[in-house]
């Protein structure tokens, strides 16, 4: 499906409330999955990736029922069904790389597999700590698919050379069955989801700077409640800030100190975002934001930001555009990575929509403030994030702009189209 996007006249009015966080969305179920008994999740998110890790739990033994539009119930014995089939992760590296070390760390014999974009994503940075703890895993080229002959796996004190949650958490769920304890150290601290989520569950887990370790345990079955997911409030954040008379109000938004790079960055520029209700659910921080047209200016963004920001940075360049000054991003090589080569694709969008944008080898230079001209069809090469961002590029371009394949949005946020709309009514 292709989209055909417009100028935005008169700014985004309203309030609307997040869909839920993806990333503890999939956590939420995949721990669920591991413990005896029911547990309640509300608020789980319906975009496709978490429920790739949903379709997984299902083959791997797990009852899970939706009870409403939101809300589930997850069913399990705690003890995961042997399979020697195929795990479809779909798109989604997250399934893929915290599947891995469940199933890794117990009796199952099983195949991996994605899309055609999952099956580029590198994996040896997960396989390496669990070969490291004793795992049997077979591969071509560090890509998918991953064959994993599960068995009993011990303990190690890994030193990661990059910070990432998937990892971490990788690491960390294969640490919950293993031998001995399991301590996991990275060089910045990027999203801790899982300890705080794991925490809240009552496993033995212990956090210390910059390192977490973890020890076979029994979680216990709560009701989880997750927040609004604040890489699709990002959207609504740069385009209330960089459309002329915007003034909207985001509720129920995750605030975890780790996934707050984007407000960091924010502030920096100068732009007018307000906290509202900031309160404490289930471990983790949550509030509502209040955000208005704002006259931005330019600003650095590298070292430890990068982590806690890494998934916002193709809307990030978007607001740069409208910043004055230059806005430089570096240290951010990972996002060569994802769905996309997500740099060189930021850069090759932009530059056509009519921004002073150029591409480095970990980010780039963006000079502001542009006129974008837009009268251009752009691809989203099936990147999410991408497309999202080029939407909200949409609103500022003098003449309409066509993003091609649009449909991928679905991947992390199916609702996106609806809110854009009702805020831009």
């Amino acid at each position: 499906m292709n989209q055909t996007i417009s100028y935005c006249q008169h700014g985004l009015k309203g309030e609307i409330t997040i869909p839920a966080d993806k990333s503890i969305s999939h956590r939420a179920v995949m721990f669920a999955s591991l413990i005896k008994g029911k547990t309640l999740i509300k608020g789980f998110s319906k975009a496709q990736d978490p429920l790739s890790t949903v379709n997984v739990c299902k083959t791997l033994g797990v009852e899970i029922e939706s009870i409403n539009e939101s809300d589930i119930v997850v069913t399990s014995s705690g003890i995961l069904k042997k399979h020697s089939q195929y795990l479809n992760c779909g798109n989604s590296g997250t399934t893929m790389r915290l599947m891995s070390g469940i199933v890794s760390s117990r009796n199952i014999n099983c195949t991996l597999i994605g899309d055609e974009s999952l099956s580029k994503r590198p994996m040896r940075r997960i396989i390496e700590p669990l070969t490291k703890m004793g795992a049997v895993i077979y591969t071509i080229d560090n890509c998918s698919p991953l064959y994993i002959c599960g068995r009993n796996l011990h303990s190690i004190n890994y030193h990661s050379q990059l910070a990432s949650a998937q990892v971490k958490s990788c690491v960390l769920l294969a640490g919950l069955n293993a031998e001995g304890r399991t301590t996991f150290t990275e060089p910045s601290l990027s999203r801790n989801h899982t300890e705080l989520l794991m925490s809240y569950l009552n496993a033995d887990i212990k956090v210390d700077g910059l390192s977490v370790s973890v020890k076979r345990s029994q979680m216990e079955p709560k009701t989880i409640e997750i927040p609004g997911d604040m890489s699709s409030a990002a959207f609504f954040i740069a385009a209330a800030l960089i459309v002329p008379h915007s003034d909207i109000i985001l509720k129920n938004v995750g605030l975890n100190p780790t996934r707050t790079g984007l407000l960091e960055v924010v502030s920096k520029m100068g732009g007018n975002v307000e906290i509202l209700d900031k309160r404490i659910v289930c471990g983790e921080t949550v509030g509502d934001l209040r955000v208005k047209y704002s006259e931005l200016k330019g600003t650095v963004i590298d070292g430890d930001l990068i982590p806690k920001l890494i998934d916002e940075i193709p809307i990030i360049a978007v607001m740069a555009t409208q910043a004055e000054g230059t806005t430089i991003v570096r240290n951010a090589q990972d996002l060569r990575y994802k769905e996309s080569d997500r740099i060189s694709a930021v850069a090759g969008i932009l530059k056509k929509l009519g921004a002073d944008i150029t591409e480095t080898s970990d980010g780039f230079i963006i000079n502001g403030k542009c006129n974008l001209s837009g009268g251009v069809d752009v691809d989203s090469l099936w990147d999410h994030r991408l497309a999202m961002s080029a939407y909200i590029a949409g609103f500022l371009c003098k003449n309409e702009i066509l993003v091609r394949n649009f449909d991928c949005v679905d991947i992390s946020f199916p609702e996106f189209e609806q809110y854009i709309n009702y805020l831009h009514m």
